[in-house]
């Protein structure tokens, strides 16, 4: 008997976990399941962009491999937390705060991808 993904509705070869269609794991009671090689956790880049943690100092986009985006908000902060003792730096703080929680909440929703053009897994 011939099974479909759930996501995409593309056929499935037996015992597979992840759907070669849309890369959706597929089989999740077989317990954890290895990564493919190149692909990034939704769970890990999650954790990393909370702003309660590292998320303001871009440790998330370093880990999806958005470089640019990763300096720009570990500068933002860094420069923020310096100039906090003028009242500017604050407000570079609040929204290097706001950049990683926005961030955060698109990773857990499932619309970021990686640098390379992977959704996470």
């Amino acid at each position: 008997m011939a099974k479909f993904c759930s996501n995409c509705g593309a056929e499935l070869k037996e015992g597979a976990d992840v759907c070669i269609k849309c890369g959706k794991l597929v089989n999740e009671s077989k317990g954890p399941i290895n990564i493919p090689e190149g692909r990034k956790s939704k769970v890990v880049a999650g954790i990393l962009a909370l702003p309660m943690l590292i998320g303001v100092f871009g440790a998330h986009n370093f880990y999806l491999g958005y470089t640019g985006k990763a300096v720009a908000q570990l500068m933002l902060t860094l420069f923020g937390i310096i100039l906090s003792i003028v009242i500017v730096g604050i407000f570079m703080v609040l929204a290097a705060w706001i950049w990683s929680l926005v961030d955060c909440i698109m990773i857990f929703s499932g619309s970021v991808i990686d640098a390379n053009g992977n959704s996470l897994v």
